[in-house]
């Protein structure tokens, strides 16, 4: 089994910060992915944490094509297949199982699946998986523990979420084994039910320049 590394790093090397997001409606879902894309994070990870997620993503994948419309908290195949059948271009999982494993090498959609212990890493290497989520990112030692990982796991990369903000999301990406993060910051959830997505807009666009910052 191998990962469809070379379709998942295209989406994930695109912009720094995948915003992660949970929504209560298709309707909010649409106007909140045009704001994120306007501000140059077309990709989106829609979240299966209410009962709108997987409307919102065919919403979205319907209705803004510069989009790349993504389903998080994929926990079990029928998630995953309801996802991929609503159109969902990218999976992502907190964690990971044989059969999610299994389910996923018969889909074109690629999976990014957590992964943290050097133990569960040895065993995603194994599975052929190089590009993985750390989740819960702070919770789980953060930077530091990253930073350990590299030197012994030099061939994977990791987009930490979980904790991840303003103040420390440049420390994760300057590190070499991170390829973006995931944050939820870019789309405050009181800014898309009162309809701000002006503002969304202005987050996303300060959060895309993030990797510009770092190297100036």
């Amino acid at each position: 089994m191998t990962q469809n590394a070379e379709d998942l790093l295209e989406i994930l090397t695109g912009q720094p910060v995948i915003p992660v997001v949970a929504v209560d409606s298709a309707a909010d879902a649409v106007k909140l992915a045009r704001a994120l894309a306007a501000g140059g994070l077309p990709a989106i990870e829609i979240t299966l944490r209410t009962d709108a997620a997987i409307d919102a993503i065919k919403a979205v994948s319907q209705e803004v094509p510069e989009a790349i419309c993504g389903a998080g908290t994929i926990l079990t195949t029928d998630q995953f297949d309801d996802a991929e059948e609503a159109g969902a271009k990218f999976i992502v999982s907190p964690g990971a199982t044989i059969d999610l494993l299994d389910h996923a090498a018969g889909s074109v959609v690629p999976l990014l699946p957590g992964a943290a212990t050097p133990s569960e890493l040895m065993s995603m290497l194994e599975e052929g998986y190089e590009v993985l989520k750390f989740f819960p990112a702070e919770q789980l030692g953060g930077v530091a523990y990253l930073k350990a990982l590299a030197p012994v796991f030099q061939s994977i990369r990791f987009c930490p979420t979980g904790g991840v903000s303003p103040a420390n999301v440049q420390q994760y990406l300057t590190l070499p084994n991170v390829v973006c993060v995931g944050g939820s910051w870019v789309a405050p959830k009181d800014m898309v039910a009162a309809g701000r997505f002006e503002e969304i807009t202005a987050l996303a666009r300060e959060a895309s320049t993030l990797r510009a910052q770092i190297h100036a």
